[in-house]
């Protein structure tokens, strides 16, 4: 479990990010959604441990984040960025197998080998193993960086796990999208912390268990899809009427702006 209390993030005397409290807990999908600018990316850079807020704490089942040692951290933590540049050719395998490096010396190669096998299976892309990842489609580059991290963690106990996704559907087509929040959302079920920051409000609605929106550095709503997005709130932060669609007997919800 994942605690943070009092988060105060301030740049240039500007307050951006103000989040009272936040709890993540295994076994569902936690989304955060909101405009550009709202703080997602610096909630999430926070709570994982890379940035330490101006106040404020997180807690790592009653641990601070900040007294983890950073190979440990890396052990059970993992963030997939927004986008990920390789200044040099790598196969794909290659690049799946740098989760590995927070392991090193903490397990036998067979280890290694079985973790990126996996995690390559689970992301999709052991078809992809030979290809050069500059050579590679976005959506294809984006879910052999979701291997690399799922490799990361893999051998702890995935309750004991964190994964964070930023944006990680940005300019994906819906096949790619929805491939990467498939595997989101089956690591959650089965107990780990996920969390995800999406545009996408249906894919949201469609994969998260809950939701968090976020304007302008706070959590404005936070709940299950249904409770949470809903016409009033969406048309109030995004600055956009919209009219919401069900779809009988499912999770599926759409947005239309009118």
């Amino acid at each position: 479990m994942i605690e943070a209390r009092d988060l105060l993030v301030r740049r240039r005397g500007r307050t951006i990010l103000d989040v009272p409290a936040v709890t993540l807990r295994g076994g569902a999908l936690f989304g955060l959604v909101g405009p550009n600018g709202a703080g997602k990316s610096t909630l999430v850079r926070v709570l994982s441990g890379e940035l330490v807020p101006d106040r404020g704490r997180v807690l790592y089942d009653d641990i601070p984040v900040g007294r983890i040692p950073s190979a440990a951290l890396a052990r059970r933590r993992a963030v997939l960025p927004q986008s990920t540049s390789l200044g040099f050719p790598l196969d794909a395998e290659a690049v799946v197998r740098l989760g590995r490096i927070p392991h090193a010396g903490y397990c036998p190669r067979s280890d290694n080998d079985r973790a990126v096998a996996l995690a390559m299976v689970e992301a999709g892309v052991d078809p992809l193993a030979a290809r050069i990842v500059q050579t590679l489609s976005g959506g294809e580059a984006q879910r052999v960086q979701l291997a690399r991290v799922l490799a990361q963690l893999h051998g702890v106990r995935v309750a004991e796990t964190a994964l964070f996704l930023d944006e990680p559907t940005s300019s994906l087509d819906l096949a790619h999208a929805h491939a990467i929040l498939r595997v989101a959302a089956a690591r959650a079920r089965d107990g780990g912390v996920v969390v995800a920051v999406l545009h996408d409000l249906a894919a949201a609605a469609r994969w998260c268990d809950r939701v968090a929106v976020m304007e302008e550095g706070r959590i404005v709503a936070e709940g299950a899809p249904e409770a949470v997005l809903d016409e009033a709130t969406v048309s109030r932060v995004w600055g956009v009427p919209v009219r919401r669609m069900r779809v009988d007997g499912a999770r599926a919800m759409a947005f239309l702006p009118l």
